[in-house]
């Protein structure tokens, strides 16, 4: 039986491969990225490609893929008016012609993307995480760049959340004590960590909030998924 399959592209970017083989790609940063596994151009399939903000960590190479793969852009309306503007991207391979927004759940097939909030900073909306469901309700919580947030345990009610892809950098997001606080406010049964490492004055490793998880939730398994590594998450 296919598996559900997470490969991390660096840094906060990730490339989610479902039972059924539908690609989504989130927030790829390629060009420039220190810890990079590959070039953008070697990306030459995706169903998908989702964007939490526009800091270049995270949207670098988001417009090459969409142009490249033929693949659905999906952001908030300020930010993919941004990318579309500045790539000439196609008004059909934009969620809903022009972006969707915070609360906002889009359906391809039986695949489902809910928009939620994220708290951070961004030149254009607001920056976001998301909800992705796949066709067999596994279900996948990127947070984005973002802080701790009390309505996390609110997401984790409304969605069961097999695995959540958590910064713990600290910096510019949340570190390992607020990651894991964040894990248990979800609910969550898995965790990767993200965000870390790329930069100097970041966490550089994830020892740290793997202690805390060892310690405070020892049943939620953390898997650490290194730049180009891709791991089975549900088989």
């Amino acid at each position: 039986m296919a598996s559900v399959k997470v490969k991390s592209l660096g840094h906060a970017g990730f490339q989610i491969t479902s039972e059924k083989g539908k690609i989504i790609i989130v927030d790829p940063w390629l060009t420039g990225n220190p810890l990079a596994p590959c070039k953008s151009e070697k990306i030459v399939k995706a169903d998908f490609v989702l964007v939490t903000h526009d800091h270049f960590d995270h949207v670098a190479d988001a417009a090459g893929i969409v142009k490249a793969t033929g693949a659905v852009l999906i952001g908030a309306p300020e930010t993919v008016g941004r990318l579309k503007q500045e790539a000439q991207i196609p008004e059909a391979q934009i969620v809903y012609g022009m972006g969707m927004n915070i609360g906002g759940t889009v359906k391809f097939d039986d695949i489902a993307v809910t928009m939620t909030q994220a708290f951070h900073s961004s030149q254009t909306a607001s920056p976001v995480g998301y909800i992705i469901k796949l066709e067999n309700g596994y279900t996948i919580y990127h947070a984005g760049d973002t802080g701790i947030f009390s309505s996390m345990k609110i997401l984790g009610e409304l969605y069961k959340i097999d695995l959540a892809l958590l910064p713990i950098g600290g910096v510019f997001t949340m570190d390992p004590v607020q990651a894991a606080m964040a894990a248990k406010l979800l609910g969550t049964g898995k965790v990767i960590p993200m965000h870390y490492k790329t930069f100097p004055i970041l966490e550089q490793d994830a020892s740290s909030f793997r202690e805390i998880m060892k310690k405070d939730l020892p049943a939620v398994g953390v898997v650490v998924v290194e730049p180009g590594q891709e791991v089975s998450v549900q088989s």
